[in-house]
């Protein structure tokens, strides 16, 4: 892939963003593309989008659960950034027309106290750096038509980003496991998914320090207050217009998300 075919493809999924109307995987046109190549897409389409105003306020890690790798048929875990405008707080109500294809799931958030700069961050060091941490629902969106991604796809579409809500920020502490935090998830009130903090890549502070060392590899530092959104911890659900959606967990607190009807 070529540099122009990156700013080429990074141009038709910034018009995708910004249409909602989707486009053919990438992968269709040149199933040669890999993981390097959906980096490349993902740096130009970002640049694109903080010309257009956007702040890059933390990073999110996908695909870091067994179950959402199953359902999108990767392998991989991937990363991309997080804009401040996508970030809302407990309780948000949000249109279901901002997105094209939205899903919702949980996760453990956390927001780094200090800066981390890989490669070489350990686990410990990781931990170390973490400020507080809360409950997160992330709506998931892609700019693929009908979710039909490759991991080149979702990686160039940042990840498949389209929003977060954050629960009440806690104060991390060095004792508490984040492997074990149990999380029930609610739809309108009936429970229909568990999951445990273990389930992104067996630890999700196991994930900050692996967001560091990737990002270090580019030459880009987590900063202090960046958020670090470490992936679900079960299969995403899609966001239907009127439905509510609640993640409860243990020791972090609740964190609830509303979908306006129209």
């Amino acid at each position: 892939m070529t540099a122009k075919d990156a700013v080429r493809m990074a141009t038709a999924l910034h018009e995708a963003r910004n249409r909602r109307v989707p486009i053919p995987p990438l992968t269709d046109a040149d199933p040669s593309l890999d993981a390097v190549d959906g980096y490349a897409v993902q740096r130009e389409l970002t640049e694109l989008l903080v010309a257009d105003g956007e702040e890059i306020v933390g990073y999110k890690a996908g695909l870091t659960s067994a179950s959402m790798q199953e359902m999108f048929g990767v392998h991989t875990p991937d990363y991309g950034p997080v804009f401040g405008s996508s970030v809302h707080a407990d309780g948000a109500a949000l249109a279901r027309d901002q997105f094209i294809a939205p899903k919702v799931e949980a996760e453990i958030v956390f927001r780094l106290a200090s800066p981390l700069s890989g490669p070489g961050v350990t686990v410990e060091q990781a931990r170390e750096a973490i400020g507080e941490v809360m409950a997160g629902l992330e709506v998931v969106d892609s700019r693929i038509e009908n979710w039909r991604i490759r991991l080149a796809d979702t990686i160039a579409d940042l990840a498949s980003n389209g929003a977060a809500v954050l629960g009440r920020p806690i104060p991390a502490r060095p004792d508490v496991d984040y492997q074990g935090v149990r999380l029930s998830f609610h739809q309108n009130g009936e429970l229909i998914a568990t999951g445990e903090g273990a389930a992104a890549l067996g630890d999700p502070v196991a994930v900050v320090a692996l967001l560091a060392n990737l990002l270090g590899e580019n030459g880009v530092t987590l900063e202090a207050g960046h958020l670090i959104m470490t992936g679900a911890l079960h299969a995403a659900v899609p966001l239907t217009p009127g439905d509510t959606y609640t993640a409860e967990f243990d020791q972090l607190g609740p964190v609830t998300l509303h979908v306006d009807e129209a």
